[in-house]
This record gives C-alpha cells, structure tokens and sequence, in this order.
C-alpha cells in the first residue's frame, strides 16, 4: 500500500536504475516518480508533498550538480546524490550545498533507504516552519499600523514610559496597544514574543535606556 503523505523523485538517464529504485521504494510502501533527464523533473507537475530527490550526477542535458546549484535559492526537496564516478570534490560540494548524502553506485539499500528517509523528515520539518512562518506573517499583517510601531519598541525592552515618550502617547494607550499585540501574535509572554519577532526578523531598534547618569 503506497504512503501518500510523501513522494520520491528520481532523476537518472539509466532505465534499469529508474526501474530498480523505483521497485525498492514501492517495497517498502513509497510513492515514486522517476524522468530520464533534469529537463523533464523541472518541468514536470509535482505533488506538493514532503519528498526527496534522488538525483544522479551524470545526466544527459546538465550535470546533477549543476542542477543543484540553479535550484539552490528556490523551493525543492532534499537532495540525495547517486553516481557511479564519485570523487571527494564533488561530495563536498553537494554536502556543502545541502545535499543529504552523496552515495557511490554500487550502494546498499539499507544506506540509501536511510538517507531518503532522513531527507524526507528534513523537508517534513522544513514545510512545518514555513507554515508557521505564514501564519505568524498574517497576524503580523493583521496588526494596526500603531501596533507595528509598538512592536519593535516592546520587542527592544524599553519599559511603556519610554516606549510611550518615543511615540508621542500616554502610558495607556500604549500598554493597551501592547496588550493587542501580545493578543494579536499569540504570544503568552514577553519572551515569546521577542522568538516570534525574531523569526519574522523584526530588528531591535532601541537599547533600554536605565535612566543612569
């Protein structure tokens, strides 16, 4: 029975490869789609699950590495490299892009089922957070222009008499925009909501200032 909450894609100009990978990963309950060329993965439909790239290195149209490298600032599946002529600058290279792993043919399924399944779980958890960062986008965007000033003034740690002075409002109306705030982004503390802050990348703008000589 084939899991449909994920997928893998192979890419590799070898038929008997594509036919290999694609039986052992159906073996063990796994969705697959395999293309013969880097051109026809690129253009093809794919299923908006968490998944992982099998790619070869040597392809007829563009070279494995290559293509990780021009698909490097978008969104795409982890990468799991297979090649029949591995040398130890080309594994660095795909590592130090993100690659997951870089396996010489011939390699054992036990290590290349390890390495999908890593893959997998890293674009699970990769899909998770952009998730979550959209939902703390919305609210973000959700805020009044007056609470998006207040943010960055509360985030910085300023107490409500400074922050209220640096906008030209009464201590209240202040503390009542903080209150939306907290409210607003979901945050259940101070603390919380300086992380949310972070990851939205909202700068701190201002040091607290003590009132010290």
């Amino acid at each position: 029975m084939m899991i449909a909450d994920h997928i893998v894609f192979i890419v590799d100009d070898d038929e008997s490869v594509r036919e290999a990978l694609s039986d052992l990963l159906a073996s063990h309950g796994m969705r697959a789609e395999a293309f013969g060329s880097a051109g026809d993965y690129i253009v093809a439909n794919k299923p908006d699950y968490p998944a992982c790239l099998i790619l070869d290195v040597e392809l007829p149209d563009i070279n494995g590495l290559d293509l990780q490298g021009q698909i490097l600032q978008s969104e795409h599946p982890p990468i799991v490299f297979i090649t029949g002529h591995g040398d130890i600058p080309s594994s660095v290279r795909a590592i130090k892009h993100g690659a997951v792993d870089f396996l010489t043919k011939p390699f054992s399924d036990v290590d290349l089922m390890a390495a999908i399944q890593a893959a997998i779980e890293q674009d699970r958890a990769k899909r998770t957070k952009r998730a979550e960062l959209g939902v703390l986008t919305q609210r973000y965007l959700e805020l009044t222009p007056r609470e998006r000033d207040v943010l960055p003034l509360v985030i910085s740690g300023l107490m409500n008499k400074q922050a209220a002075a640096e906008l030209g409002i009464s201590e209240v109306t202040l503390e009542i925009h903080r209150r939306n705030v907290m409210k607003k982004m979901g945050a259940d503390s101070f603390a919380d909501l300086v992380r949310i802050a972070e990851r939205l990348k909202i700068p701190i703008t201002h040091s607290r200032r003590t009132g010290r000589n």
